[in-house]
């Protein structure tokens, strides 16, 4: 199966679907022409596919069809798109066909480039179908970025990708990471990207969006998706337009008090910003696709669990493939002005200062920090107790980090004033926390600074109850009621008892 995909073009794909006596449907297109359907009609034989095929680019058209929406590019406008055309098909055709027939309407609200190249070239896509004649509906919804710099390369990339998601939904349904790897098909890497995606209906009852969301990720076709407080898949830029955000990166294996308190007390501090003030705002937990992967293959129920507990403490969850934070920054501002926050402790503060993560940028770390903290970045640093800060010293490559002239008493906590940076970048950092780039995290509670997640993680397989002290109540609920990360109430046997 896997040589036959490899060969198959784009003008294949659209031949075999037309050749598929029982597939007919509909295909709406507004915004960027019929891209799409352009592809099945030059592939021959699409009056065996295609019952109608329509373009409304009139704004006052598009509503007299329609209904009203409140953007012309927009999740909800497909909708209406979808509702209207796939019902005009079981209106007109039921009778006629409906017996050998699996109806199905494509549709997509597409903006290329303009002349002026000042929009947002994007796009939403939906395909809904019957998978049996008369059989309930299942629908894919998928968002798209095209990223060609002329719209006439960005038309020919949305048929491609239209006619990839149809051929998918169609013919890879059992095997759904296929479907979801085959939208680059023919296309590559650098031209269109997906941020987001949704299965619903019948045909896909048991599959959690959230998974295949993942997938999009894990396959390079985006470096980022994001899970809402009810773990249903957001689009990213609808999410972050214009509002100042803050983020705490973590593994979240599980949740700690730690995350919790660090994440409060630097957005106490955010909110009260001059650049913050007055400003809507994101608060987001984000984990890193390399994270999820440290032990090898994707464990699907570990990025569940660590989901699903970050929703039930009401944080919205990033997932990215960004592990320098200067890229992850960078992402941000592709969807707003304002400022940026950036919680972590100080294990992560020092190894944003550990040059061997920027060899691959000519202008090295100088550039990396340049990228992070143009236009409104700054780090909260949350302390750490000097014990843990010495062992972390102690394991990790930080040869070259200073030797305070005093040595530490026992009981000072490291914070971002304190902290030890390597000798030929002390003067940088100097000058970072001189200029309210870095500030340390205030009004934390000194109670919880010895929380770690691997320690809660091995209380709970050793069955030390005390685990349950760690981490939030409503945590300490999901993980017993959903036996998570190995938790189990069975007693462990002593051979002695």
């Amino acid at each position: 199966m896997n040589e036959q995909k490899e060969l198959l073009t784009t003008n294949q794909k659209a031949l075999t679907i037309n050749l598929d006596v029982p597939k007919y449907g509909t295909f709406a297109e507004i915004g960027a022409g019929q891209e799409v359907a352009r592809e099945f009609f030059q592939a021959g034989g699409a009056s065996g596919t295609i019952a109608k095929s329509i373009s409304a680019y009139d704004m006052v058209f598009s509503d007299a069809i329609y209904g009203k929406a409140p953007r012309y590019v927009s999740r909800e406008r497909l909708k209406l798109m979808l509702d209207h055309e796939y019902q005009l098909l079981i209106d007109r055709l039921s009778g006629t066909r409906g017996d050998r027939t699996n109806f199905f309407v494509f549709a997509d609200t597409v903006a290329t480039s303009n002349f002026k190249g000042t929009n947002e070239a994007h796009g939403w896509l939906g395909f809904r179908f019957q998978t049996e004649p008369r059989g309930e509906a299942s629908e894919i919804v998928i968002h798209v970025r095209m990223w060609d710099k002329e719209a006439v390369l960005q038309q020919q990339a949305l048929g491609i990708v239209g006619v990839n998601f149809i051929y998918g939904a169609l013919y890879y349904r059992s095997d759904l990471g296929k479907l979801i790897e085959s939208l680059r098909d023919n296309l590559g890497m650098d031209r269109i990207e997906i941020d987001m995606l949704r299965f619903s209906g019948t045909a896909f009852e048991n599959v959690d969006n959230r998974l295949m969301s993942l997938f999009l990720v894990k396959f390079g076709l985006t470096n980022a998706v994001m899970f809402g407080q009810k773990g249903e898949v957001l689009q990213p830029s609808e999410v972050l337009y214009k509002k100042a955000i803050m983020v705490e990166r973590g593994s979240f294996r599980p949740v700690t008090l730690v995350n919790v308190d660090m994440l409060d007390c630097a957005t106490a501090q955010f909110v009260q910003e001059p650049l913050v003030k007055g400003k809507d705002m994101i608060v987001l937990m984000e984990i890193t696709m390399n994270n999820l992967l440290a032990a090898g293959a994707l464990d699907a129920h570990d990025f569940l669990s660590r989901v699903d507990l970050l929703a039930d403490i009401g944080y919205t969850v990033l997932i990215s493939n960004y592990s320098e934070y200067y890229r992850l920054t960078s992402y941000f501002r592709r969807y707003t002005k304002e400022m940026i926050g950036v919680a972590m402790g100080i294990n992560n503060l020092i190894e944003i200062f550990n040059e061997k993560y920027y060899e691959n940028l000519e202008g090295g770390i100088l550039e990396s920090f340049g990228r992070l903290f143009r236009n409104a970045v700054k780090l909260y640093i949350y302390p750490m107790r000097q014990e843990a800060y010495e062992m972390f010293i102690a394991r990790t490559d930080t040869a070259g980090i200073n030797t305070p002239a005093h040595p530490l008493t026992s009981n000072v906590l490291i914070n971002a004033k304190n902290v030890r940076i390597v000798d030929n970048l002390s003067n940088l950092y100097a000058h970072l926390l001189e200029n309210h780039c870095i500030d340390s995290i205030v009004g934390f509670d000194t109670g919880i600074l010895n929380i770690f997640s691997r320690d809660v993680l091995r209380r709970i397989h050793e069955k030390d109850a005390t685990w349950e002290t760690m981490v939030p109540k409503p945590v300490v609920e999901a993980i017993k009621r959903r036996g998570l990360f190995g938790y189990s109430d069975t007693p462990i046997f002593d051979g002695n008892q």
